[in-house]
């Protein structure tokens, strides 16, 4: 009855004051700040309120059509939906109530694709709703763990996708390891060879006397055994997951290593060359015979190379680094080699003394069978050369811990070439025909 009373009085008064603008303007503020203050309940049971804006809050019926056997129509209430109720209490449906148009209790789905798992993305379709698309499957690298991605996320670098695409997984890492078969492969010849190279080197040192080792400078002979056996054990940096340390010493050693041995070989060609030029009657060269020329000539060779890798870890040392793009899900450890021209540098130094002493041994090759050496020392260098020319194709055709596989072999097998093709006949001749090892038959003079 009161409200009923307020709203005569505000009718009245805007009857009133309609012929006035200022009036209009007056009834219209009061009527509004009066509507803020309703709140009332119907005879239906309705709550009636109004907001700060002098609306009234929607409070709907949801409703479920249900069409029967006769075809009738029925509506059923089946929740409701009150938007000044509480955060979360506004929508109340009772599932029981629903009565679905078909045999299969199953709530329809109201988009005409369906969802994409966990491992897909969402791709739209042109010219069609929003709602339409396909599911494609994320790419190697991505995934996506939700379903109805709308993206796949790229996995961090030394992780990579697992099969699903729904979960990002650890790289396998790729080096080759001591425990791998090629490894331990690799290990046992780099053993057996050093083992072959020290017994040579005990055999010389025992027989150190006689003719077949004086001959061609026994000085020389040491240290080409000595070169070697290193050149042996440095492989085995090449084997196990690259460290900085390994980083700095493989390539160095290697280079440092195989230019003492090569200047060896080059130095036994040219005493080879100074000894028989000084068996001419007149010849000037004989005072250089039994001289310090040839061990000169190593260390001069040698030092070139030694200020070459000095430079090289001073400025732009190698280290340990890895590679994800060359082989998908792997991550291959290996050592990057700091400065690229400064590698190749000691490389073709290496290779600018192993051709020299090719060409050396190559000429002096049809010497007198007295000197018989520099055929020794010609396919010693055949076979050094010819392994590492086979070496470059065959490492840029492999990858991973192949790649490092097959510099290990090259090292070996040019090594044993060298140990093989110039030792192996001397100890043949020291062991199994010592009636031949006098200074007559290595003279020529028998």
């Amino acid at each position: 009855m009161e409200y009923t009373e307020l709203a005569r009085s505000a009718a009245e008064k805007l009857l009133s004051y309609s012929k006035d603008q200022s009036g209009w303007k007056l009834c219209k503020r009061t009527l509004n700040d009066k509507l803020r203050d309703v709140d009332f309940t119907t005879l239906s049971g309705d709550k009636i309120s109004f907001t700060n804006e002098r609306d009234v809050p929607g409070l709907y019926e949801i409703i479920n059509w249900v069409v029967t056997s006769d075809f009738d129509i029925s509506a059923n209430k089946v929740g409701i939906f009150n938007p000044s109720a509480p955060a979360g209490q506004q929508l109340a449906i009772n599932n029981e109530d629903i009565h679905w148009n078909s045999q299969v209790l199953l709530v329809p789905r109201s988009v005409c694709s369906n969802s994409c798992a966990p491992g897909y993305r969402k791709v739209p379709l042109k010219q069609r709703p929003v709602c339409c698309y396909i599911c494609a499957k994320c790419p190697e690298g991505e995934i996506s763990n939700i379903t109805d991605a709308e993206n796949c996320v790229i996995c961090p670098e030394d992780q990579w996708s697992n099969e699903r695409r729904d979960k990002c997984i650890s790289r396998t890492m790729d080096f080759l390891s001591h425990e791998d078969l090629t490894g331990v492969l690799l290990i046992s010849l780099c053993i057996i060879f050093c083992i072959m190279a020290s017994s040579v080197m005990g055999i010389f040192i025992k027989h150190h006397e006689t003719p077949i080792v004086k001959a061609n400078n026994r000085n020389l002979s040491y240290s080409l055994l000595i070169s070697l056996i290193l050149s042996f054990l440095c492989s085995l940096l090449f084997i196990g997951r690259p460290v900085t340390v390994t980083c700095l010493l493989r390539q160095a050693a290697f280079g440092v290593i195989f230019t003492v041995s090569v200047s060896c070989v080059l130095a036994k060609s040219i005493t080879v060359v100074i000894a028989f030029n000084a068996t001419k009657p007149g010849s000037k060269i004989k005072k250089w015979v039994g001289s310090q020329v040839s061990m000169c000539l190593v260390i001069v060779c040698s030092l070139g190379q030694v200020v070459t890798c000095t430079v090289w870890l001073s400025l732009c040392p190698p280290y340990p680094d890895y590679d994800t793009q060359t082989d998908t899900g792997k991550m291959i450890l290996l050592c990057n080699e700091g400065c690229v021209p400064a590698f190749y540098t000691v490389i073709g130094y290496l290779g600018f003394l192993s051709a020299l002493s090719f060409l050396v041994a190559f000429l002096v090759r049809k010497l007198p069978a007295s000197f018989n050496e520099a055929q020794l020392i010609t396919f010693s260098m055949l076979v050094f050369c010819s392994v590492w020319l086979s070496f470059i194709p065959a490492y840029l055709s492999t990858k991973g811990k192949y790649m490092v596989a097959v510099e290990i072999f090259a090292i070996l097998a040019s090594s044993a070439g060298l140990l093989g093709c110039i030792f192996i006949p001397k100890c043949y001749i020291i062991l199994v025909k010592p009636e031949i090892n006098t200074r007559e038959y290595v003279f020529g003079k028998q």
